[in-house]
């Protein structure tokens, strides 16, 4: 019985195919300017993985700001219920997903069956997001990997004042003039992202019980930092990209939903 989950974001679309709960494969794309152009490819990447075609698919669960515009999708659910659905599945009995996304960042609290009780997410402004970190790693010439490891040899790590990701710009170039270590201001710059999410942890209560998904989860600078605002290790999720965990869930969602239908 094989069924599929389809994240597609922002940035990136995402596509997980699972077979009686089993997963077989996963795959992320760079989104186009066409949501149901990104998650054709997306799937056919992933089918392509597990030697599968789209007849295969029994059931798809699509998620993500372009999911009412995918044809061949049986149905579309929140990317918060999904995201919810994927990290229990990997990490059973984690409490609270700290999400980073490329335009948006999530912080949802489960209860004990997994359920999501409480939610919340960050405003317009992209300085709790990743493309924060994708702006600023393309200002300094490095990449989003050498952002986060580098701050790590920082050895007078400064605060960045501009919370605002143009004026931060402007700011790090200054520090860049007056010939401030790229070490220093990579730390500064992770520890800007850092404190942005921790505030948006912190205002639904930091749970010990805690993980963090989405492509920012692969920053080592800013988890690092992020583990210490609020006083928690962060579980990440095992055997999968942290991206995909949105997909993963849509398709553990698609999974349920299937035998429910055999059961009536």
């Amino acid at each position: 019985m094989i069924v599929a989950g389809c994240d597609v974001g922002s940035l990136t679309a995402k596509a997980v195919i699972l077979n009686e709960g089993k997963m077989l494969s996963y795959a992320i794309i760079r989104s186009t300017a066409r949501p149901e152009e990104s998650a054709h490819s997306v799937m056919e990447k992933a089918l392509e993985e597990a030697c599968l075609s789209f007849d295969d698919i029994r059931y798809t669960v699509a998620t993500g700001y372009g999911r009412d515009n995918i044809p061949f999708i049986n149905d579309a659910v929140s990317e918060i219920s999904c995201h919810g659905r994927g990290a229990l599945w990997l990490m059973p009995g984690v409490q609270m997903i700290i999400d980073i996304g490329g335009q948006d960042c999530k912080a949802i609290k489960l209860d004990k069956d997994g359920r999501v009780v409480k939610f919340t997410t960050n405003d317009k402004c992209a300085a709790g997001t990743g493309r924060f970190l994708e702006v600023m790693a393309k200002l300094l010439g490095l990449s989003l990997e050498e952002l986060g490891t580098l701050s790590a040899q920082a050895r007078n790590p400064m605060d960045l004042a501009a919370a605002c990701t143009v004026w931060a710009q402007t700011e790090v170039i200054h520090h860049l003039n007056n010939g401030t270590s790229i070490e220093d201001i990579t730390a500064a710059i992770n520890q800007a992202m850092a404190k942005r999410v921790a505030m948006i942890a912190n205002s639904l209560g930091v749970e010990r019980n805690a993980c963090i998904t989405g492509g920012v989860a692969k920053n080592v600078g800013v988890v690092n930092y992020l583990e210490k605002l609020l006083g928690v290790k962060l579980k990440k999720p095992p055997r999968v990209d942290p991206q995909v965990i949105g997909a993963l869930g849509a398709a553990v969602l698609a999974y349920e939903r299937l035998e429910r239908n055999k059961e009536c």
